[in-house]
């Protein structure tokens, strides 16, 4: 059971998953999981690893699934009993040409990419060991000045995200509400952005400093959880435009998940693709 020190990657078979996975292969002393909804996908992901020498282990997780959670928090307990390294990085955006209603898409987007990531840190939290680091992608879109409207609620809702004693549950209730004036096409007066995947974000990056409170707070040593902008990376989400390459997009969220033991900066904390910590509350972006 113990020993052996274990990483696992979530949305690992192409992008900037893939990515992290070469970087995680080659630098991390330990079992390298790439994780995938779709097995055949993730097998192929695998055997594109070994091309490149580099070992890595597949086990089927789709975050937007309760039971494949559990699963495979059950298999990571039975067969390791704990686990050192979660990078998040399953994510879905859609198309800016989609003709998907906003509700829909708010609904989609919020679930998976802030409710699932979420469900999936509660599920695998308490198999944290001591030292271990949890690397959370989000984006330059996930910065609280992204939620800069005119309206006076626009400054309420900036407020309370950057409350230092916001709550997981206020944060859950303000991503639901969000989803509620989506769909009720009141989400500008309220205070919001438009694009569903831009308040997925900033709910990922306000629950990075969340968890960092409740880590410092927990008698394990040493548990450290960051987030970061990848960059502008050409994958499949951006239809392939941005000037980074998927080996670029991978550095920080990579250098996030390696930070090495009993370090005092960063923690909690909201970083560039050029490592920059950024001050997530006040700015400025890059």
């Amino acid at each position: 059971m113990g020993g052996k020190r274990i990483a696992v990657v979530t949305g690992a078979n192409k992008g900037i998953g893939f990515g992290i996975m070469k970087e995680l292969c080659a630098k991390f002393d330990g079992i390298v999981y790439l994780t995938a909804r779709d097995e055949g996908r993730g097998l192929a992901a695998v055997e594109e690893l070994k091309k490149l020498g580099l070992t890595a282990r597949f086990h089927q997780l789709d975050i937007d699934n309760a039971d494949s959670i559990s699963k495979f928090t059950e298999y990571i307990k039975n067969t390791y009993g704990g686990l050192d390294v979660l990078v998040n990085n399953a994510a879905i955006a859609y198309k800016r040409e989609s003709t998907v209603p906003l509700g829909e898409q708010a609904e989609h987007t919020i679930r998976v990419n802030f409710f699932d990531t979420l469900a999936l840190c509660r599920s695998l939290f308490p198999l944290l060991r001591p030292h271990a680091r949890v690397s959370t992608v989000t984006s330059s879109s996930g910065h609280l000045l992204r939620i800069n409207g005119n309206e006076p609620h626009a400054s309420a809702l900036k407020e309370k995200l950057a409350s230092p004693s916001l709550t997981e549950e206020e944060l859950c209730d303000l991503m639901n509400q969000y989803v509620e004036k989506a769909k009720e096409g009141t989400w500008k007066e309220a205070g919001w952005p438009y694009k569903p995947y831009e308040v997925s974000k900033v709910g990922v990056s306000a629950l990075t400093r969340i968890q960092q409170r409740a880590f410092d707070a927990d008698p394990r040593e040493d548990l450290v959880v960051n987030c970061a902008h990848p960059g502008d990376v050409a994958t499949d989400m951006t239809s392939n435009r941005g000037p980074l390459t998927i080996e670029e997009g991978a550095v920080v969220p990579s250098y996030l998940a390696l930070l090495p033991p009993n370090i005092k900066e960063p923690k909690g904390a909201y970083l560039w693709y050029d490592m920059r910590v950024i001050d997530w509350v006040k700015g400025p972006i890059p």
